[in-house]
């Protein structure tokens, strides 16, 4: 079996399956946004600044209305790609700076709670928190490191679509410890995953040399 076989096989994570669920939503939105004269990158720093806030809630003890501000994010966090898309303009450059926002807004969040965490003196949670962040950017970390290296490494039972399918209402519903918990189990698991995905394909490809 090939490299390139390999990655022809990789299974369509959820993040695929929602992004072709939804492509029909998607577009006219991002159609529309367009028309308007707002930008790709005026959409993504809104997203950063919104889940800035959402954070600033999270720090108070506010999860609710945190929960529900970093919620409204959430859609601004696809449409930039897919406007760009429809421009005819995605560059390299965007996508890097996209990706790159991605991670400051999930980081923020993350940073909300351990705030929130260490003033109440609680430091399992806080634990929990900092074990979900470092498994978040591992996550995206294993994929960019591979992918450099022209392997893929785009598969996972925790990206980031789901590590926010797990928080969001965990936050809303005040059972933050909950969400960072699974988020932190499941996000390390996924770059132990990515890992030995990457592992496969590189004995594959010398196997076949």
């Amino acid at each position: 079996m090939t490299h390139l076989a390999e990655k022809q096989e990789r299974p369509k994570t959820f993040t695929d399956m929602m992004r072709t669920l939804f492509k029909g939503v998607l577009d006219p939105i991002a159609a529309f946004l367009n028309s308007v004269g707002l930008t790709p990158n005026t959409l993504t720093i809104i997203g950063l600044v919104g889940n800035a806030i959402g954070a600033a809630f999270l720090m108070r003890g506010n999860m609710l209305v945190g929960g529900l501000i970093i919620l409204a994010m959430g859609p601004i966090d696809v449409l930039d790609g897919t406007m760009a898309r429809l421009r005819g303009e995605p560059s390299s450059f965007g996508a890097f700076v996209d990706s790159v926002t991605d991670r400051y807004s999930e980081l923020v969040t993350f940073l909300g709670l351990l705030i929130y965490f260490l003033q109440a003196g609680d430091w399992i949670s806080s634990g929990l928190v900092y074990l979900a962040a470092a498994g978040s950017v591992l996550v995206s970390y294993v994929r960019a490191r591979a992918e450099s290296l022209d392997y893929d490494a785009k598969v996972g039972i925790m990206t980031r679509l789901e590590r926010y399918v797990v928080l969001l209402p965990a936050l809303i519903f005040d059972a933050p410890t909950i969400g960072v918990g699974i988020i932190a189990v499941l996000a390390n698991a996924t770059a132990i995953q990515r890992i030995l995905y990457v592992r496969r394909q590189a004995h594959e490809q010398m196997k076949s040399r």
